[in-house]
């Protein structure tokens, strides 16, 4: 089957289909599925603006809204991951996965799904080494420091997916493993990001759960974004006895949804032919999230992964074939993922805009349902119950006034830095940091309004259909890998024209910030070229 894979989206959903469709009509090509590396920005109103971490001025209601409130539908299966630019108030609704809208899937803060037969995986949000060991505690109304730490990676989701045991066929993560620059043409990146160059060379671009994650699932595809640049590479995996067979990774990084961006890929994968057109649960992935139930931390304390040193009774959490049976079973082998998206929050209306809408905390109807299906525990039922016995809110206070410059308390990590792949100047991403000048978190602008949208330059970015192989050498093997694939007889280009505490709300399934945030804009060239983009 053709999988569509885009980088990040930043909530231009009509680009993004539009591109698509357009593909059909001039080359005749028509994804069966699409996937977004995070930075999706599923933003259904003025509330889930102020969620988001930018800076106002990339605060845009943008067309998501369209196609949550029904006005328009997406035309193919799309199954996202989160970024570091998110309405985390909506995504944490559904932290176990869910619809986001009608034919539009989000994943969670790590999950894994089937369609046709493939395993797709993938986790959300960005690595930092500060908070990596904490809990899911952050709610809305957010904080300077949780509207950030809401997307940084959790080890209990690191965790979660090392418990896998079955072949991997693609896996999604935001920001890049680290050092997968060395299986790919290193010289041909820093040509393009010389700015990357001290991370590359000290080895330290890129997260290192994601790199953890990598070698262990050693999956056949691995999608990522945030760095805004295309880069491939092919990195061949260890086997560990003589019996292992030799396992291999295609790394694919995309670019950002803009004009003359290159944030499509096309790519030809192997299915089941015999299997449904619906998006299914991965039964594997079910029983290991009833196996690690009562792991589950949802305070900023800081919590070790269990491991064999003799410290732990248990610490191997993998799905038996007697649990992965009882879960096939409890299903009456029916993977089918229920298309039972619900309405959770108002919808943006750009006749009334609401700019002090305020977000609140909800329990999402599809979470309820699927806890109750598999006898899980509702992370956010988790989190106000512990609110309301007071036990949060006094370690909240407490941790906030020894909260260090960088917006979040010190703790020692098993990594030896705090990057997430972006320390040095990135002038192609948007960086937030605790030191510049201040940002009203209240601030959000719908605009441009869906009755007037922005023009589009002359032309679209270019799709791309990738080669069955995409093996790349050393840097002298290849002067750009990008070049290549230009190259080949079946690319195909295609341009087109064109705050305070509030109780947790919780929605039936019939039911339709703080100001003086400090963010320093290490990357200045960013905004220039993001202006000159939109006044094209």
């Amino acid at each position: 089957m053709k999988v569509a894979v885009a980088g990040c989206c930043h909530g231009a959903l009509d680009k993004m289909y539009e591109t698509l469709e357009l593909l059909q009509r001039r080359h005749n090509v028509r994804p069966d599925l699409l996937l977004c590396c995070g930075d999706f920005q599923a933003v259904r109103n003025e509330a889930d603006l102020r969620c988001m971490a930018v800076p106002a001025k990339y605060r845009h209601m943008q067309t998501f809204y369209r196609y949550y409130s029904g006005e328009k539908k997406a035309p193919v299966l799309t199954v996202f991951i989160g970024g570091n630019h998110e309405a985390s108030n909506h995504l944490q609704e559904l932290p176990y996965g869910g619809w986001v809208a009608p034919n539009i899937y989000y994943l969670g803060y790590a999950g894994v799904v089937r369609f046709r037969g493939v395993r797709i995986g993938g986790i959300s949000g960005i690595f930092k080494s500060h908070d990596y060991r904490k809990g899911h505690f952050e709610c809305p109304p957010y904080n300077q420091q949780t509207i950030r730490s809401a997307y940084h990676v959790r080890n209990i989701e690191v965790f979660k997916l090392k418990q896998l045991k079955h072949p991997m066929d693609i896996f999604m993560s935001h920001d890049w493993p680290r050092s997968i620059y060395n299986y790919g043409n290193k010289k041909q990146l820093l040509k393009m990001k010389s700015f990357f160059r001290q991370e590359v060379e000290s080895n330290t671009l890129g997260s290192p759960a994601a790199s953890e994650l990598l070698q262990h699932l050693k999956p056949n595809y691995w999608f990522s974004a945030h760095l805004h640049v295309k880069f491939a590479a092919f990195m061949q995996h260890e086997t560990k006895s003589k019996e292992e067979l030799p396992k291999a990774t295609k790394f694919l990084a995309l670019d950002k949804c803009l004009p003359h961006r290159d944030f499509l890929q096309i790519i030809d994968i192997e299915h089941d032919p015999t299997a449904g057109d619906s998006l299914e649960y991965d039964a594997e992935w079910i029983a290991v999230l009833k196996a690690t139930n009562s792991l589950i931390n949802v305070t900023q304390s800081s919590w070790n992964v269990p491991e064999n040193n003799g410290l732990y009774a248990k610490w191997d959490y993998s799905a038996t074939e007697e649990a992965i049976k009882e879960v096939l079973e409890e299903l009456n082998h029916n993977l089918k993922i229920p298309c039972n998206f619900t309405l959770t929050a108002a919808c943006y209306d750009p006749s009334k805009p609401q700019k002090n809408m305020e977000p609140v905390h909800t329990i999402n109807p599809q979470t309820t349902e699927f806890c109750a299906q598999f006898g899980l525990t509702d992370i956010n039922g988790r989190i106000q119950q512990v609110k309301e016995e007071g036990s949060v809110r006094g370690e909240y206070e407490e941790e906030e006034e020894e909260m260090d410059s960088s917006g979040s308390a010190e703790e020692p990590s098993e990594y030896n830095t705090d990057n997430s792949g972006l320390s040095s100047i990135n002038p192609d991403e948007i960086m937030l940091d605790d030191e510049g000048g201040d940002e009203d978190l209240s601030t959000c602008s719908v605009d441009p309004s869906p009755d007037h949208p922005p023009e589009f330059s002359a032309s679209f970015s270019d799709i791309r259909i990738m080669p069955d192989s995409m093996a790349v050498s050393s840097d002298d093997a290849m002067d750009s890998t990008s070049e290549e694939l230009e190259k080949s007889g079946v690319n195909k280009q295609v341009e087109e024209k064109s705050l305070n505490e509030r109780p947790l709300k919780r929605v039936s399934g019939s039911e339709n910030g703080n100001s003086g945030i400090k963010i320093k804009r290490r990357n200045q060239a960013i905004y220039a070229a993001e202006d000159e983009d939109e006044t094209k």
